[in-house]
């Protein structure tokens, strides 16, 4: 019987695949904000039932939180930036370049620097994960709250959301 070696690539594969996420999430807020720049301002500050309670509310969240694991992986300690004054063109513009760094500093990292474990104890949970962990949550976090804008809107009677999908993004958007 033959033992196959494990590829070398299956690294490289994971590096790319949170580097292409980083990206992916960039583009997304990127087409999201676009988006929401063509609806009236009062509209996105505009109170709903919902489990943030204004779009605007809820770009906030990603973006404070988006901050938070950046710090993290960059190893600075956790950040929390109060945000909640910011106006919408400030929240609008800040989430952009808010992602935009965060691509573009998981662009940068090494496979060493993606698989290091990363220790982080907290005053909400305590863990130990390799870097890639993180960058997957939090990708998978600002996914989960574009859906709920997206939502929103369509409360608000915003019938004309972008797609913003993971494979769309892979196969049309790249």
């Amino acid at each position: 019987m033959t033992t196959l070696a494990m590829p070398q690539t299956m690294e490289a594969s994971l590096v790319y695949l949170m580097k292409n996420y980083a990206d992916y999430n960039f583009w997304a807020n990127v087409t999201l904000v676009k988006w929401l720049k063509t609806k009236p301002e009062e509209k996105l500050s505009q109170e709903v039932t919902s489990s943030f309670p204004s779009i605007q509310l809820t770009l906030i969240h990603i973006w404070q939180t988006q901050q938070y694991w950046l710090s993290i992986i960059k190893g600075e300690g956790e950040l929390y930036v109060d945000l909640s004054n910011s106006t919408i063109q400030e929240t609008l513009d800040g989430i952009v370049k808010q992602s935009n760094e965060l691509a573009e500093f998981v662009e940068s990292m090494t496979e060493d620097l993606v698989q290091r474990d990363t220790l982080i104890v907290s005053q909400w949970f305590e863990c130990n994960f390799p870097n890639f962990e993180y960058i997957q949550h939090v990708m998978n976090h600002s996914t989960y709250h574009r859906g709920q804008i997206v939502t929103i809107g369509r409360i608000l009677g915003f019938t004309d959301a972008p797609m913003t999908d993971y494979n769309f993004y892979n196969v049309r958007a790249k």
